[in-house]
């Protein structure tokens, strides 16, 4: 972490040439300006560790960092700050619009969790937004389901994707609040820069052709359901206790104004549970891994859901009564 003191203001920067952060704070007091390169992770954890109310002082002596905290001293190996490996943050065309932390959060809340993990279809492993006039779109998925989401933003701009990388998803997921503080968002061709509080994160965006989301949401479905959201995650719960541990299946039993959920395992152990939906189309059994159902139903925060269908062969639409901002496609799997 590069560390740099001006006047009374106290600088913070790291990166992995992939995603860069930096922070600052005023009422850094003490004589003279500098800067120092340290560990991230043992400053991190020793500050972790001191009670809140402490007074920290750092001061640089013979390239070493002595950080003082109450009786506590520590000694810290140092290097230069010239060799700190900065991103090159592009300053060319740029597009510019701002929207609240929680409006932007809620959006890749929403979505995030349909994100691959390691794919070897690298453009997999991140989220898509997507700007284009009033609109902001944000696009996870993994080839087995895919989540959308939408937010109207104020500033009228040309379409332009982008790729952000999974670790630059988490990170903003992590460090935005649920208020109306502002955020700004900054895009070039190849970075995109998100600037919050006292925080500004830089990244560089992944270089691929996201799938065409549109074609893989179902266009016609001629079955609907609608269930309380916290009613059906319940029962999906309990349900998954006895699925199977590897693949997680369960099977969706639905008949006229009723969803069976029945899952079973290696031991020959089985988990039914039953409840009350409203649904008046064909008998459908159908097999879901309960997993990817989960995710879903713990990060929309509505009180019912809309689960549509075709047949057992073909994909499920979960979505928002009277909100066409949320889509979630999930396939079915073999039990």
């Amino acid at each position: 972490m590069l560390l740099e003191k001006k006047g009374d203001r106290l600088t913070l920067l790291a990166t992995d040439i992939e995603i860069q952060i930096t922070t600052s704070t005023d009422g850094a007091g003490g004589d003279g300006d500098g800067a120092v390169t340290v560990g991230a992770r043992k400053l991190q954890e020793i500050l972790r560790s001191l009670p809140d109310t402490t007074e920290v002082s750092l001061v640089l002596e013979d390239k070493r960092l002595l950080v003082r905290g109450g009786k506590s001293r520590f000694s810290l190996q140092t290097l230069p700050a010239d060799d700190f490996p900065r991103m090159t943050v592009n300053e060319g065309e740029t597009k510019q619009f701002s929207m609240s932390q929680k409006a932007f959060r809620q959006l890749i809340s929403k979505t995030q969790y349909s994100m691959a993990a390691q794919d070897v279809r690298y453009y997999l492993n991140g989220l898509l937004l997507l700007v284009e006039g009033k609109e902001l779109r944000a696009v996870a998925t993994d080839g087995h389901r895919l989540a959308y989401a939408s937010v109207e933003i104020d500033t009228d701009l040309p379409r332009q994707e982008m790729i952000l990388p999974r670790k630059t998803v988490l990170e903003l997921n992590r460090l935005l609040v649920d208020t109306d503080d502002a955020l700004n968002i900054t895009l070039t061709p190849n970075q995109v820069r998100f600037s919050f509080g006292s925080v500004v994160l830089v990244s560089k965006l992944i270089d691929g052709k996201f799938p065409d989301y549109e074609r893989v949401v179902p266009a016609t479905l001629k079955n609907h359901m609608k269930v309380g959201r916290q009613t059906l995650m319940q029962a999906m719960q309990r349900a998954a206790i006895l699925t199977n541990e590897k693949f997680r299946g369960v099977r969706v039993v639905l008949g006229e104004n009723s969803l069976k959920l029945i899952a079973a395992n290696a031991e020959q152990e089985e988990a039914v549970e039953e409840i009350e939906v409203d649904y008046t189309g064909d008998v459908i059994d159908v097999g879901f891994n309960v997993g990817y159902l989960l995710d879903v139903l713990n990060n929309i925060h509505t009180e019912e859901i809309q689960w549509s269908f075709n047949d057992a062969n073909s994909s499920a639409l979960i979505t928002v009564p009277g909100n066409d901002r949320f889509k979630y496609v999930v396939m079915p799997m073999r039990i």
